[in-house]
């Protein structure tokens, strides 16, 4: 252990220069527009399907589970739609999301960047005087940065209306009631923070996983390794990431 960690910090300092160089001798904003518009379909729109059918399972399930254990006759049945509501704000649309875009659009950004770095299509850009780091790299992190809050927005809308068609089916509330518990003294700034989370957890995905695809070395074998390790280095990240967040909330918490 005490061996890898010097290579530990050569990784972690040649990411943060990597991030420095998104920002160096960049191209024109006509030229990144479409680079945007293009990142953004493929890393939300592609998305939507898989988000929106994961959320809606999710905050049915949720549901149910929650109702199934607070069987207590002294407490309100509204409050388990309290409960899914705080659930899927707090965590379950952000990291839960965030885990299965890693998986989907991370592993994509670490496999296109590493095929075109063995088929020596960055040398060329390179060669062409083109920073390819920041016209390959930058519109993919900007297009994640402005398409997951929309997604993880989706993704509570949907996962509340799973459990809203739960309960429909089910006698474990009455949709009256599960209404009523969405709507109880909502806190606004859990929304601010679930925003907040998925910003984050953006960043970290779309900028490791084009950290591992860009310098990927060797054949193809490599570029699936790539993929892997961004994948697992997100999550590991977002992992970290959401505790420290959820460390810095319940601080904001206390002191107001």
């Amino acid at each position: 252990m005490h061996l890898k960690r010097p290579q530990l910090v050569k990784q972690i300092g040649k990411y943060v220069l990597f991030l420095g160089s998104l920002f160096k001798n960049r191209e024109s904003v006509k030229t990144y527009s479409k680079l945007f518009i293009d990142e953004s379909v493929k890393v939300g729109t592609d998305s939507i399907f898989l988000i929106g059918t994961v959320s809606i399972f999710m905050g049915a399930v949720t549901t149910i589970q929650t109702a199934f254990n607070l069987v207590s006759p002294l407490i309100p049945k509204y409050v388990v739609a309290i409960v899914v509501r705080d659930m899927v704000l707090l965590e379950l649309s952000p990291t839960i999301i965030a885990i299965i875009f890693a998986g989907k659009v991370g592993s994509n950004i670490a496999g296109e960047l590493g095929t075109m770095r063995i088929t020596e299509q960055i040398d060329a850009l390179e060669v062409m005087g083109i920073n390819s780091s920041s016209y390959l790299v930058l519109p993919k992190v900007l297009a994640t940065l402005f398409m997951f809050p929309a997604l993880v927005v989706t993704s509570a809308f949907l996962s509340i209306l799973g459990g809203y068609l739960a309960v429909s089916f089910t006698d474990v509330l009455t949709p009256a009631e599960y209404t009523m518990g969405i709507r109880y003294q909502l806190n606004e700034f859990m929304v601010v923070f679930a925003m907040i989370k998925s910003v984050t957890f953006a960043f970290l995905i779309s900028s490791i996983s084009s950290f591992m695809g860009y310098y990927t070395q060797g054949g193809a074998l490599e570029v699936g390794k790539a993929s892997t390790s961004a994948v697992t280095t997100s999550v590991i990240a977002i992992l970290l990431a959401d505790y420290l967040l959820a460390q810095l909330l319940a601080e904001f918490l206390t002191a107001f």
